[in-house]
């Protein structure tokens, strides 16, 4: 009874292996034919015995499956997704067939995101690269690649979570590159190898042999973490994030703008004031960060030291109109308490008197004002701003042949010619 029983389990295992063998087969053939819908069909029946399958078939399986979904390089981006789980299943040493099939993937997905990249579908080329690296996980700079691609679409959601990946893989980009300036067109090339560059070099076709280490990308991970969390407005994140980003690169002067920014959107002016002032220690020659301790110091009722700001900005750039418009709001901010007085000014002699130096004080502010605002519309002479002001003023000092010069001049710009 024993006998019958091992016999007869004998002959059900002979038959499924039998059945597999025979499904491999034709998915193998269906394959070569490049008939896929057949291949995939043969394996569906294939995959209901997997879990009595041999081990020495599964590998058949899984590469088998994975080159149906590939389809030659024509499979969607979510058969390509299916087929690198199904490669990946591979357990041990993979056959030379699927390294091979696995090489040809990569290769295919790099030349399809460099195509979106060139043809600016950044949506599709960090697609194309994150899967070239879940297929060659040794490769983490295609990694790199996707998340900097899927800022540039903006996805920041994606970016973010490939960066937080890249940051947990410690992932730097850091690496050896090998190079010889070219003799024909005196240009530096870069070689995979010494050894590649070495031949070139004793060809004679190449000279100034050398090598250097490229920089690290972790600083740069970090901070874009940082300035996702920005433009996420998750700005608790962000300076958590900003300061592990500082740690690396305490120097980047932009990143201290970046989260001197942050802290404004919070309003944090105190410490948005401090980390300018630290920039510009930094960086004394940028007239960016002067005009903003310039606003800053204006919000904050310091008008000394905001003029000295602005002015110290068009000495560095003489076109920045911003600082001259701002230079002349200063001046002309002035002209509030002036006009608070003679409001409550009575009809005596004396308050006459009064009156009539509060007005001349008055006029000199706007005499004051009027050289920044003509060099405002030197630099700019589309600037609606300036010009409508310096109407104004002209209007109030009773120069009429220039009120109505800049009158014209207010409508040619606000009829676009």
């Amino acid at each position: 009874m024993k006998k019958q029983v091992i016999v007869a389990l004998a002959f059900s295992i002979g038959a499924l292996s039998f059945a597999q063998k025979k499904e491999l087969r034709a998915a193998e053939k269906a394959i070569k034919g490049t008939n896929y819908a057949e291949a995939k069909s043969a394996l569906k029946q294939v995959e209901a015995l997997m879990p009595n399958i041999d081990d020495k078939y599964k590998a058949d399986y899984y590469f088998l499956y994975a080159q149906a979904l590939y389809a030659g390089g024509a499979g969607s981006l979510s058969d390509i997704d299916e087929a690198i789980k199904s490669l990946n299943n591979i357990e041990g040493n993979p056959s030379p067939e699927s390294a091979e099939l696995k090489t040809k993937m990569v290769n295919s997905l790099l030349t399809k995101g460099n195509e979106s990249y060139e043809g600016k579908d950044f949506s599709k080329a960090s697609e194309y690269f994150e899967k070239a690296y879940r297929l060659s996980t040794k490769d983490t700079t295609y990694l790199y690649y996707a998340a900097a691609t899927a800022i540039n679409v903006p996805d920041y959601d994606r970016a973010l979570t490939i960066y937080e990946e890249l940051k947990d893989l410690g992932y730097t980009g850091v690496k050896k590159e090998f190079f010889a300036t070219n003799v024909e067109t005196n240009e530096e090339e870069l070689f995979n190898s010494a050894s590649v560059r070495d031949l070139s070099v004793k060809a004679k076709t190449h000279v100034k042999p050398g090598e250097r280490v490229t920089e690290s990308k972790e600083p740069e991970i970090v901070k874009n973490i940082a300035i996702i969390y920005v433009n996420k407005g998750d700005n608790e994140k962000a300076i958590e994030a900003m300061a592990a980003a500082r740690a690396q690169s305490p120097d980047d002067v932009n990143l201290i703008l970046t989260e001197a920014n942050v802290h404004y959107k919070m309003g944090n002016t105190e410490k948005f004031k401090e980390l300018l002032q630290e920039a510009t220690r930094m960086d004394p020659t940028n007239p960016e960060l002067q005009y903003n301790l310039g606003v800053i110091a204006s919000e904050s009722g310091e008008k000394d030291q905001a003029k000295a700001y602005y002015q110290k900005t068009v000495e560095l750039d003489p076109n920045y109109v911003n600082a001259y418009i701002n230079l002349s709001a200063l001046v002309l901010s002035g002209e509030e308490e002036i006009i608070k007085e003679m409001n409550g000014l009575g009809s005596s002699k004396k308050d006459d008197l009064r009156y009539d130096e509060l007005r001349e004080q008055r006029q000199d502010l706007y005499r004051e004002a009027i050289p920044y605002l003509d060099k405002a519309l030197q630099v700019d002479s589309k600037n609606i701003n300036a010009a409508k002001t310096l109407m104004n003023i002209y209007s109030s000092l009773g120069e009429t042949e220039k009120y109505k010069d800049m009158k014209a001049k207010v409508e040619a710009i606000e009829s676009g010619n």
